[in-house]
């Protein structure tokens, strides 16, 4: 775990701790605020001082005097912050694991052991089954049988999923949702939509039509001066049958248990196929009891399904900023939608005030003054004053804009498609160019090529291209390899076997737990390596199975810059490396990024959406992207390195 990680980890610690003490609210989203902020840092926090720790929004003078003892005395051997070491003798430990039932917040959980004196799990299982979990306010069966399934889920219930399991599992269920009669649209929203590389769990929003039941009845606003009735309307009274879609989601065939469901909204969890995709050692072994995964379904009638797209999609820091931003401009922003601002305590949408804006998140965009940002891009408050500023936020890289895949295997090393499969599955995908790199010798495991081997399948490819011309086929196959990366900096072949080729990926594959220095010091020489055109994979790292190398990505950005290096986004699943910070980092700095799948069977090539959310996350741009070039740009750039 790199400092950052473990720093960010420190903060949300405390801030929750703050909650469980009592003390002030926004102390503990101050926090909480700037740990994420942490963890969206692409650099070392180490190498930072106070005067470039308060310049990011989110961290107050205060919090960074905090990280600034995390670092000192990390350098020590020991990182600590004395205020949450003294937190820590004032809680329970086993508060901080309740915490992570679904359902329970700190308010609750205080409660507990306030009045219960409830510390640990065990003792809240106690408290269930003597009863006296009931005497907390607000707290009936219905909340205790949540808890009770909450505890028996244990750490699957807290478990962040890979990006490429939720996604399909998400639109498996969306398009169930779809075929129910009356649904006009399905969309994912939540961390999904902004495509993060885990998701915590699945929201969905179904749009019906605007049908009595389904939302309050909206009126025009009321005149300045006028008083308006805190009546609730209809929707708001009890309602005991769920709508249909409802009912029709609580029952699909992958639902285990159904949490909680009413007229408008249900929450279940559903089984996760671990078979998405292809990934050694990733399936149910892993697992060995049936995996599930939260699903929320919400049914949205159509006025306000604008509105609600854009706050379930969040994130929580980009709504509570455009919700400032309504304010300064005399409005009230919610799921329901923006209202002119008026005195009363009730809710607009619960008066039935007509909203300004609700159907579209554009809309809302264009009245708050702001140009159309895409979910990929809403992580960061501070970013909105950027595409002000601007007036528009930049063209983003679309799947659309993907003409080549330059990382690619056949069953000369561990692939399971031929050459000819491979350019067949290029040519589906409308591709001017695929490249042929398979693994070089120190890979054993993966089958790596000898050099002998390698020379002998530059001269297939060769022949390659001489057939798909003679048969009229406009696509181009590289000669290329995916090249070791070895522990010191060197690659796994002889420069004069690497100029022969069209292009070489180096990438790491062994030595994955260098520390920082000694990793920098050999992705530097990589980058610098004049036949290097991209660094496949830059860190190694697995999500949710290995951290990788932790390398100060600020420098080998400066140093793929300084030598038009393409670093790569590995576009599986199991990978997405560069991760979104970096990408963001090395497209601020102007260096080249690849997008590519790292295909070994024909279904990798549909991993390439999960780079694009990557990339997109990254404020990628076409331009910076090699995979989006002219055949014409990007043979000229191959060609240009060392040559």
């Amino acid at each position: 775990m790199s400092l950052n990680e473990a720093l960010a980890e420190r903060l949300h610690e405390m801030s929750r701790l703050l909650e469980l003490l009592g003390e002030n609210q926004f102390k503990a989203i101050a926090h909480s605020r700037a740990a994420r902020v942490i963890e969206s840092l692409p650099g070392p926090v180490e190498s930072m001082d106070k005067p470039a720790l308060v310049a990011l929004d989110g961290i107050g003078d205060k919090i960074a005097d905090k990280i600034l003892e995390f670092c000192a005395s990390s350098a020590k051997g020991a990182p600590r912050i004395p205020e949450h070491e003294k937190m820590l003798k004032e809680v329970p430990p086993g508060l901080l694991e309740i915490l992570d039932i679904p359902g329970l917040g700190p308010k609750t959980v205080r409660a507990m052991w306030q009045e219960l004196k409830i510390v640990d799990t065990a003792s809240l299982k106690k408290a269930i089954d003597n009863g006296s979990l009931l005497k907390l306010p607000r707290m009936g069966e219905k909340a205790i049988e949540k808890i009770k399934s909450g505890l028996a889920l244990g750490e699957e219930a807290t478990r962040r999923i890979a990006l490429g399991l939720a996604l399909p599992m998400a639109e498996r269920i969306a398009d169930e949702l779809r075929a129910q009669k009356g649904v006009e649209r399905v969309e994912v929203a939540g961390s999904l939509r902004r495509g993060k590389d885990t998701i915590a769990d699945i929201d969905l929003l179904v749009m019906v039509a605007d049908v009595a039941g389904v939302a309050p009845k909206l009126q025009s606003a009321p005149k300045a001066g006028a008083k308006t009735s805190a009546k609730l309307p209809a929707s708001k009274t009890k309602q005991e049958e769920p709508h249909p879609v409802i009912e029709a989601f609580c029952s699909l065939p992958d639902v285990r248990q159904v949490i909680s469901k009413g007229p408008t909204r249900a929450s279940v969890r559903a089984v996760i196929n671990l078979h998405s995709g292809r990934w050694k050692g990733g399936g149910p072994d892993e697992h060995p009891k049936e995996p599930t995964m939260q699903v929320d379904v919400r049914v949205i009638p159509e006025r306000s399904f604008g509105a609600a797209l854009m706050y379930f999609t969040g994130s929580k820091d980009h709504n509570v900023a455009l919700r400032q931003r309504a304010l300064a401009q005399k409005q009230t922003l919610n799921e329901y939608g923006l209202f002119p601002e008026d005195d009363e305590e009730t809710p607009p949408q619960d008066r039935g005030i007509k909203p300004v804006a609700s159907k579209t998140e554009a809309e809302i965009y264009k009245v708050l003054g702001l140009p159309y940002i895409p979910p990929e891009v809403r992580e960061h408050a501070g970013d909105i004053a950027e595409f002000e500023k601007a007036g528009k936020v930049p063209k983003l890289i679309e799947l659309s804009d993907i003409k080549s895949d330059l990382h690619a295997h056949t069953t000369d090393s561990d692939g399971r498609m031929s050459m000819r499969e491979l350019v067949e599955c290029a040519l589906q995908r409308g591709f001017h160019t695929i490249a042929v790199t398979d693994h070089s010798k120190s890979s054993a495991i993966a089958n790596g090529l000898s050099p002998e081997r390698l020379r002998a399948q530059i001269k297939i490819v060769q022949n390659m291209n001489k057939v798909l011309k003679s048969e009229g086929i406009d696509i181009r196959v590289l000669a290329g390899s995916e090249v070791d990366i070895l522990a010191d900096g060197s690659l796994d072949y002889e420069d004069d076997l690497l100029a022969d080729l069209d292009i070489v990926v180096a990438s790491p594959h062994a030595g994955l737990s260098q520390d920082p220095a000694t990793a920098t010091k050999r992705m530097l020489k990589a980058i610098s390596h004049p036949l290097v055109h991209i660094i496949g994979h830059p860190t190694g790292r697995l999500i949710n199975r290995r951290h990788g190398l932790e390398p100060a990505m600020e420098e080998l950005i400066a140093a793929a810059k300084q030598h038009s290096t393409a670093l790569e986004i590995n576009a599986h699943w199991m990978r997405l490396d560069l991760r979104d910070i970096h990408v963001r980092a090395a497209t601020k700095a102007g260096a080249l990024i690849a997008i590519d799948c790292d295909d070994h069977e024909a279904s990798d090539f549909d991993n390439l959406r999960f780079g694009i959310a990557t990339a997109r996350r990254g404020m990628l741009t076409p331009d910076l992207c090699v995979n989006a070039w002219s055949r014409e740009k990007l043979l000229k750039w191959l060609k240009s390195k060392g040559r």
